[in-house]
């Protein structure tokens, strides 16, 4: 056979081992191209009688089979295409199926890296499955709801009636991914493996599965332990009979339009086909997986999610710079802080940079504190199972220290200052930390809107200073937006790049300047709700239209979790850089005259008892001296103010130089502030509204509410000109 992308042996036992190995490419995926090699490969199996059994493993280091090639999908250009894409998928699928099913030659797949997407379909299709036991780089799971589609391939068919309906839904429709022993224990493999016998375990399985030995039948007793399993119980009670899983399809489809808002069409069209295939049958399951995948692969959501997922692939090679400058190398970090953002700081400095933390702070207390967050972090991680619990102990006693002298710093790398936002105060800890540092030491401060020009002002080494600013929790949030100063060297951007990427960050770099990009489009955002308020909006409106609209909390709800006080402090440096733009109601100032500061002192929009969130704080209206009136602002208008506001803003920080580009806009929006993922970011979303129906729209706004929804100049002439960002 004449392969391209897989490798092809027979053994003395007449084992077929086949090896993927996508040419010119790091990972296995599927394109029409190893779609034609493996049709051949087939066309070998079926038609050599000295072929017994097969065994499919990857030649990558890494990778079993990583799902469809993403860039293929931007060739279907219609519904059509994609139906026919997927209905040849599920054919050779079939094919491979029915090598086991029906000739009898056993196929084990040999897992080892990425199982994923139709990665994870292919191997349903093999008679066996046996993975490596490597809980870092194995998974396994059907993620195609995160970029809008579904498993076409025959997977919402096959995996629920390998390992449940329920536990299937939970993988399908949320997209997450498992690790070994988690899949083991599901039946998702039959087999858990070191790495380095993978390969001749599967070839084992696959013997052994040539002439099976007869099964004994189960004892009476071993029948009445297995029925009364409660999970056994739970399946037959649901799974086995139509009124059981009409139960199971309603409570499945409740909990995910209560996750996804109705925005997201590829979960339902997903649990449809899962439900047509039990209702009608496996061939109608298939044709509708067929139908499903063409609609949603040319739809504006999928187009949108696939754009993010191209734009973090493409900001992982970015090196920040336009430069050649290197990456210095990072061993030692001080951390300035130890409060909730520099703990957080420490914690993933140590569970995924794997660099030793020096935690500074002013007393024993707050090295205390710090060093009880990385713990806290840390004991997460054991009990996630994503860290050996000897391992956390470990990384405490080597990797993070605490102390109150700058001395303790002299030989750190970088120092990443995450103290109150005051310009004073992170003047005073500059000097002192180039004080006690190395010439080449980098200075980072995790300000969230003081311009860095301003903190390095008067520093003895200004191209070493440099903004890294994070996102609470630190440990969770994805995105690192580095902010730069025309003064900050090359390679110190490069620098802290490389060590965000190994922090596990998607990391965006933007020009100085105040509020940077997050932080200043987040303002009117959040300014605009005092003034909706002032209109007779009602806070669960504003809330609960926002989130309607794809937000994940509202910006009320937002503003309580961030504080009260220090959303007023950042306001008043954004209207003093930008004037009544930026300027908010004088109803702020009330707030924290009123000391309302939000859930941390259970002071806010909400009432908050031992910490949990619950109804509107009903006093806080005649402390804003408004009036609700229900029903007076429009869902509508609430979201077209409230998103056009961010959006607005956005373009107009592409438009002075802050942004690199719209796809930095896109995924800091995204990533940083939740702006909703199936709209693909302020700049994605202008493009499929339609630059002149934006313009038109903040033209209506700035008649009726002013100059503060006035169109950027870049909006004005992209409108004109008929331009677009993509």
């Amino acid at each position: 056979m004449d392969l391209t992308h897989f490798t092809f042996d027979i053994d003395s036992d007449g084992i077929a081992i086949v090896m993927m190995d996508r040419a010119g490419e790091a990972m296995n995926t599927l394109s029409p191209e190893t779609g034609e090699d493996l049709a051949l490969i087939i066309d070998r199996i079926e038609q050599d009688d000295s072929i017994r059994a097969v065994v499919i493993g990857s030649a990558k280091q890494d990778n079993w089979l990583a799902g469809a090639d993403i860039r293929w999908f931007a060739s279907l250009t219609d519904p059509a295409e994609g139906e026919a894409a997927m209905r040849a998928g599920q054919e050779g699928f079939s094919r491979l199926e029915a090598l086991h099913r029906e000739r009898g030659k056993p196929v084990v797949a040999a897992i080892h890296g990425a199982c994923l997407g139709g990665g994870l379909e292919f191997a349903l299709a093999c008679g066996s499955r046996v993975c490596s036991d490597d809980e870092k780089r194995t998974q396994l799971g059907q993620p195609e709801v995160k970029l809008g589609l579904l498993p076409g391939a025959g997977g919402t068919q096959r995996l629920p009636r390998l390992i449940g309906i329920a536990p299937a839904l939970d993988l399908i429709l949320t997209g997450r991914t498992i690790r070994p022993r988690k899949a083991r224990k599901l039946g998702l493999v039959d087999e858990v493996v070191p790495k380095a016998g993978l390969m001749e375990a599967a070839r084992a399985r696959a013997l052994a599965l040539i002439d099976p030995p007869p099964v004994e039948p189960p004892s009476l007793a071993d029948r009445i332990k297995a029925h009364l399993n409660p999970a056994a119980m739970q399946r037959l009670a649901l799974e086995t009979n139509p009124v059981g899983r009409r139960v199971l399809f309603a409570q499945a489809e409740k909990a995910m339009l209560k996750e996804t808002k109705g925005n997201y069409p590829a979960p339902v069209a997903a649990l449809e086909c899962v439900r047509i295939g039990y209702e009608q049958g496996v061939a109608a399951g298939l044709a509708a997986e067929q139908t499903a995948f063409g609609r949603l692969v040319v739809s504006p959501e999928s187009m949108a999610l696939r754009s993010i997922f191209f734009a973090t692939q493409e900001l992982k090679r970015d090196p920040g710079t336009t430069g050649d400058a290197e990456p210095r190398q990072i061993e030692t970090v001080g951390v300035l802080g130890g409060g909730l953002m520099g703990g957080g700081i420490a914690a993933v400095n140590t569970t995924r940079a794997k660099v030793r933390s020096v935690i500074k702070e002013v007393d024993e207390a707050g090295v205390a504190r710090g060093l009880d967050y990385v713990q806290k972090v840390l004991d997460g991680q054991v009990k996630r199972r994503r860290m050996q619990k000897a391992d956390a102990w470990l990384a405490m006693k080597r990797q993070v220290a605490g102390t109150t002298s700058y001395d303790d710093l002299a030989d750190v790398e970088l120092v990443i200052e995450a103290v109150f936002e005051d310009l004073d105060l992170k003047r005073s800890v500059l000097a002192d930390t180039e004080k006690a540092t190395g010439s080449d030491t980098i200075f980072a401060s995790n300000t969230s809107s003081i311009p860095i020009a301003e903190i390095a002002n008067g520093a003895a080494r200004p191209a070493n200073v440099v903004g890294m600013h994070y996102f609470s929790p630190v440990e969770k949030m994805p995105l690192l937006e580095i902010i730069v100063t025309p003064e900050t060297a090359d390679w110190v951007t490069a620098t802290v790049v490389a060590f965000g990427k190994r922090q596990g960050k998607t990391v965006i770099v933007v020009n100085d300047g105040t509020g940077f990009y997050t932080t200043r489009i987040i303002g009117p955002y959040s300014s605009e709700v005092l003034y909706l308020l002032e209109d007779g909006a009602t806070i669960e409106e504003i809330d609960k239209a926002m989130v309607t609209w794809g937000f994940p909390v509202g910006p009320v709800t937002l503003s309580d979790e961030v504080g009260i006080d220090v959303g007023a402090k950042i306001g008043k440096i954004l209207e003093k850089a930008f004037g009544d733009r930026m300027a908010a109601p004088p109803a702020f100032e009330a707030l924290t005259a009123d000391d309302r500061r939000g859930r941390k002192n259970g002071r806010g929009f909400y009432t908050y008892e031992d910490g949990k969130k619950g109804d509107v704080d009903e006093t806080v209206y005649n402390v804003l001296g408004v009036t609700p009136r229900p029903g007076t602002v429009s869902r509508h208008d609430i979201q077209q103010r409230l998103s056009l506001q961010m959006v607005n803003e956005a373009v107009r920080c592409l438009e002075e130089g802050i942004l690199r580009s719209p796809r930095d806009g896109d995924i800091g929006a995204v990533m940083g502030l939740g702006f909703p993922p199936f709209r693909g970011g302020p700049f994605r979303w202008v493009d499929q509204v339609g630059v002149d129906t934006v313009v038109e729209q903040l033209r209506d706004l700035t008649g009726t509410h002013g100059d503060r929804f006035s169109p950027s100049q870049m909006l004005v002439e992209m409108a004109e000109k008929g331009d677009s960002f993509f």
